[in-house]
């Protein structure tokens, strides 16, 4: 196991190069020159190298004592603003309330799950994105209160998560109006002649979608994949091609764009989940999500 140094010596040792030497130390400090020169000894044993070396009739910085001056610099400027840090803190309580957002989820989607607690007093929201494993060992380390993700919670005999329903919505088609072609077949056989975007198979949407592709026998004309729905809306919007978008995200789609809604594909909805790690004592905030997507006030 590594040996963890003085922090105390450390700070002496700062003080002596910030100085230029251990008698301004010891003044500065109001201590006996002799006693700022052994904690600063202690330290050198601690690291176990030189931080000092003679320079005349005063003290120079080694190779090594340049580098501890540069993170001792960091560690007590931070230090120095702490007062300042925890009176912000305490004159402003917030609620803080950290939650996951798994690769590929509609953005509008998760700001719909949360609008149930965005009026909130002193609301600190903070929202992480990446994969789901990621997320959920945050989740089961309390960094996290909550993750969205479009699939339930994967079996783990070393975490318990309890997984809550967020609802599911119909999936549509969408593209920007230089797709509307006069002579352009209905829906759904124009994904057989017009480009079409498409998600990933790492989207949980994507084998949804080739399901029904293969029950409508159909073989779309694909020229773009992508693991991230807002980049998929954005190459879609742009006019690449017909892509999917879950219903729920209708409005936000359509608000100030040029896009023409195709279709939807019966059957297939996409799937919205809430999990959260079991503890004794859950967040506040939580509850309130989960309710008001079970249909409860």
């Amino acid at each position: 196991m590594r040996k963890v140094f003085n922090y105390k010596h450390l700070y002496y040792f700062w003080v002596v190069a910030k100085e230029g030497g251990m008698v301004r130390a010891a003044e500065k400090l109001d201590m006996t020159v002799q006693t700022i020169s052994a904690q600063v000894r202690a330290l050198e044993r601690d690291l176990g190298y030189a931080l000092l070396k003679p320079a005349g009739r005063g003290l120079a910085l080694t190779d090594a004592g340049t580098a501890a001056l540069r993170q001792a610099d960091q560690i007590f400027q931070m230090g120095e603003r702490l007062p300042e840090i925890v009176k912000d803190a305490a004159s402003m309580p917030r609620v803080r309330f950290a939650v996951g957002i798994s690769d590929g989820l509609p953005k509008t989607v998760v700001h719909k799950l949360l609008e149930p607690i965005l009026g909130t007093p002193d609301l600190h929201l903070i929202c992480n994105e990446g994969e789901l494993d990621e997320l959920l060992g945050d989740l089961a380390l309390h960094r996290l209160d909550l993750v969205f993700t479009d699939q339930q919670a994967p079996a783990n005999p070393n975490i318990k998560l309890t997984t809550h329903s967020m609802g599911a919505s119909p999936v549509a088609w969408y593209s920007s109006l230089s797709w509307t072609q006069a002579d352009a077949p209905s829906f759904p056989e124009c994904l057989t002649q017009l480009p079409v975007l498409l998600p990933t198979h790492h989207n949980a949407m994507r084998g949804r979608l080739d399901l029904w592709f293969d029950q409508m026998g159909i073989q779309p004309r694909v020229v773009g994949e992508f693991e991230d729905s807002a980049l998929l809306s954005a190459f879609g919007t742009s006019g690449m091609g017909l892509f999917p978008a879950t219903a729920m995200a209708h409005d936000g789609l359509l608000d100030g764009l040029q896009l023409k809604e195709w279709g939807r594909s019966a059957g297939v909805e996409e799937h919205f989940f809430a999990i959260g790690a079991e503890k004794k004592v859950h967040h506040p905030l939580i509850q309130r999500v989960v309710s008001r997507a079970a249909g409860k006030p």
